[in-house]
């Protein structure tokens, strides 16, 4: 008889520790992240088709630093902020920059880091890239960015090409169907490092600088935006971030 509730007893025992165990397990907030795929080195599908770059290591750390469980969905540019109101995934991070125009749509965390405007052409030829140098001339950038807009609203009298992706217009420059491109300096960086970046160079100064980039959260969810601000303070603090920022850049970028 004792023995019968001696097991009884190691039964509940064993039964709470599982339920504890699982409530545990429950308690980790699931989040799903957006990201691009196509904007090395920030973010890019690697040969396994797995995402990386440093967009993925920035969210791995803040969703360790919150304790949350991360899964992500690779999403088209275009299309990023409806399928984030539409739920697909909770948060944006894809290099996006903050600008009034989105905040219309979506709300955005604090900066995880700073990024510029410039333009890229082919060594030794000249290019001036004022207004009136570029008069004519076939610039490309990236469709709904920054890059984009910042060309029709200051050098409307080139020919702006835009693209679906950042690569895309890459491959078009390199082939010599554009005379220049003007993205973000650090994706810009990137690519002159690369083999299909050599032979081009930096044109000019920044024209933009100062340009901040957040993670984007739907309207209203302010709980996960400030837990986001404080993930992206404490990984600043505790030397995580500069050891991804160490991963893809010489020089701190935030």
């Amino acid at each position: 008889m004792k023995l019968t509730h001696h097991l009884k007893g190691m039964a509940i025992a064993a039964m709470t520790v599982l339920a504890v165990s699982a409530g545990s397990a429950n308690a980790a907030e699931k989040l799903r992240i957006g990201t691009e795929g196509a904007y090395p080195p920030f973010n890019m599908v690697d040969a396994n088709g797995e995402l990386q770059g440093f967009d993925v290591d920035i969210a791995k750390a803040l969703c360790d630093s919150m304790g949350a469980d991360c899964t992500f969905v690779k999403q088209d540019w275009d299309g990023i902020i409806p399928a984030l109101n539409k739920r697909k995934f909770d948060a944006i991070v894809a290099s996006m920059s903050i600008t009034d125009e989105r905040k219309k749509a979506v709300d955005f965390s604090e900066r995880y880091y700073t990024n510029k405007l410039q333009f890229v052409g082919k060594t030794g030829m000249a290019m001036d890239v004022s207004a009136a140098g570029l008069k004519g001339k076939t610039i490309g950038a990236q469709r709904a960015t920054i890059s984009g807009d910042w060309l029709e609203k200051n050098r409307a009298d080139a020919d702006i090409k835009l693209y679906d992706t950042q690569e895309n217009a890459y491959l078009d420059l390199a082939s010599g169907r554009l005379d220049g491109i003007l993205a973000d300096a650090l994706v810009n960086y990137e690519w002159l490092q690369s083999d299909a970046g050599k032979g081009f160079e930096f044109k000019g100064e920044p024209v933009f600088d100062g340009d901040l980039i957040g993670i984007a959260v739907r309207k209203g969810e302010d709980d996960l935006r400030m837990k986001l601000n404080k993930a992206i303070k404490d990984i600043v603090a505790n030397g995580t971030y500069a050891k991804i920022n160490a991963k893809y850049f010489p020089f701190s970028i935030y």
